[in-house]
């Protein structure tokens, strides 16, 4: 079951672009110390996001291929 956060956390292309636009701001720069430590902690947020949905992407795939023999057909479960 998916929390509140996970509901309301970006899908991962979103938090790219989002995180894009964060470094974006922080290398041009112009912006207060506070507002850049705002930046920062958003974009620490942001790079979370996007490392959560890549290990679940990466589990996905790891368990897609323990399920295939060497010649790539998909193995049944034997429980």
């Amino acid at each position: 079951m998916a929390t509140r956060t996970d509901e309301t956390a970006p899908g991962y292309e979103q938090a790219r672009d989002e995180l894009i636009e964060v470094v974006r701001r922080l290398e041009a720069g112009g912006t207060t110390l506070e507002e850049s430590l705002a930046l920062w902690e958003r974009g620490e947020e942001l790079a979370k996001v996007c490392r959560r949905w890549l290990d679940g992407a990466r589990a996905r795939l790891d368990a897609a291929l323990a399920a295939t023999d060497e010649s790539g057909e998909l193995v049944a479960d034997q429980d």
